[in-house]
């Protein structure tokens, strides 16, 4: 297993991770990128998610992935099927 970091940005804030965390493979770096996503959502709350992006580094810096946020909106014809 590798350590990763997920930063959070929309190109001008951005949300550290000093901490990072193990993970195993691309596939586990995918999910674990998008569930840092819906985590940082739910923690901040209400705010425009469209150019947040999950940027992951390994330990030397170099970026690994990105994983843009992905938000649930539940306007107009969503809003009809969840009724």
């Amino acid at each position: 297993m590798t350590r990763y970091r997920f930063h959070c940005t929309n190109g001008s804030e951005c949300i550290l991770d000093a901490e990072g965390s193990l993970v195993r493979g691309p596939a586990a770096l995918a999910r674990r990128a998008r569930t840092v996503a819906e985590a940082t959502m739910r923690s901040i709350g209400a705010a425009d998610w469209a150019e947040w992006r999950v940027s992951v580094h390994d330990l030397n810096g170099q970026r690994v992935w990105v994983e843009p946020f992905v938000t649930h909106d539940l306007s107009g014809e969503d809003a009809a099927l969840a009724a």
